[in-house]
């Protein structure tokens, strides 16, 4: 299984942006620099709750990442400065760089605020060299923003990817088509996208430990082992990877969501963020000009627990703020204990279609026959 001529000429960058958050935060409080950061609710304040969003590379040292209770941070980095997350600031930000993203290219695939796919095998200042438009992009996000970010160049997303992840921060790596059989073979499996937590102990039962190892097996044994992801896996280590830098794909979802220090502890402070929350969907799918069949609502309490239940409609859900408000509630009054603290509270709604698309009820089965 080898790679096709055409598959070779793609031009992939893969844009991570340097511990994003907290590079603002150090933007903005230069007096930050050079101390532990942690993005989260100081625990000291708040009875030991909040997580982790990220830390700066200084508290990364003593082990604190991204996703961890903001308690045991401390414990890890009791010097380090607690910084609240101003998500809003930090789109702000994004919505910045992706501009200057436009500015190359409008093949653009955003993953999360600080990480975008970039097709660059056409880009609009014409240049031939992929990692010239990485370094352009680089400079210029720096210029404008004052912040750095890191750059792989391959042609797959899965590799540059990887080649992203290879010299943090501020780095541009590149995976060339006839470097990726070495690299792929050196690379821990722990690497590989979508090998987790719990499907690595499995993969070292099998004796897989690096890209060498998962080589070695037939694809119909990984298939045994693994299902549809073998598969998958003996494409990815053999450096194949179709996957087109999604640009055109249509939104699956539009959702709104808080996370509450301290927590919600009574029924009025729950229907208030959520009347809230709701008027926020509501403003959103105006917005983007769409309606959804699904409402989602999503609570978490306060030792991290997270329930998700969703209700859906026949026809598509009138775009209003009260009547997502009502559906929520209604599903909160299903899930929710009567002395839950509420931590986390979110509205989605999903199975989104343009508003121009609109469900017509034809009475075949009237009272009164066409004729």
């Amino acid at each position: 299984m080898e790679l096709t001529d055409q598959q070779k000429q793609r031009k992939i960058i893969h844009v991570d942006m340097d511990a994003f958050y907290a590079s603002i935060e150090e933007r903005d409080h230069p007096e930050f620099k050079g101390h532990p950061l942690i993005i989260a609710q100081d625990p000291r304040k708040t009875g030991g709750r909040g997580v982790v969003a990220t830390a700066n590379y200084v508290a990364r040292q003593a082990g604190v990442h991204s996703a961890m209770s903001a308690s045991e941070a401390l414990k890890l980095s009791p010097k380090a400065i607690f910084q609240t997350p101003n998500f809003p600031l930090y789109r702000q930000v994004s919505d910045q760089i992706h501009a200057i993203f436009h500015e190359y290219t409008d093949k653009i695939e955003t993953v999360a605020f600080d990480e975008a796919y970039l097709d660059v095998t056409e880009n609009k200042h014409h240049l031939h060299s992929a990692v010239q438009v990485a370094h352009a992009i680089q400079t210029e996000i720096f210029d404008q923003t004052h912040l750095t970010c890191s750059t792989g160049i391959s042609y797959s997303k899965f590799l540059a990817k990887e080649a992203s992840d290879f010299r943090k921060p501020v780095g541009v790596s590149v995976i060339m088509p006839e470097e990726a059989h070495d690299f792929l073979m050196a690379l821990p499996i722990e690497r590989f996208r979508g090998v987790g937590k719990k499907t690595v102990p499995k993969m070292h039962d099998l004796g897989i430990r690096n890209g060498s190892d998962l080589y070695q097996r037939s694809q119909l044994s990984l298939i045994h082992d693994f299902g549809k992801f073998g598969y998958i896996l003996y494409q990815r280590v053999r450096g194949i990877d179709d996957r087109p830098v999604e640009y055109q794909r249509e939104r699956k979802s539009i959702g709104k969501e808080r996370t509450y220090g301290p927590p919600l502890t009574t029924m009025g402070e729950v229907e208030a963020q959520l009347q809230y929350l709701a008027n926020l969907v509501a403003e959103a799918m105006r917005q983007k000009q769409r309606h959804g069949k699904t409402l989602v609502l999503k609570l978490r309490d306060s030792e991290f627990n997270t329930v998700t239940r969703r209700v859906t409609q026949a026809d598509f859900i009138a775009n209003d703020a009260d009547l997502y408000y009502d559906l929520a509630l209604e599903i909160y009054h299903e899930v929710a204990r009567s002395d839950e603290e509420v931590r986390l509270l979110g509205i989605t709604l999903t199975g989104l279609a343009p508003l121009a698309f609109e469900n017509i009820t034809l009475p075949l089965f009237g009272d009164h026959p066409v004729k």
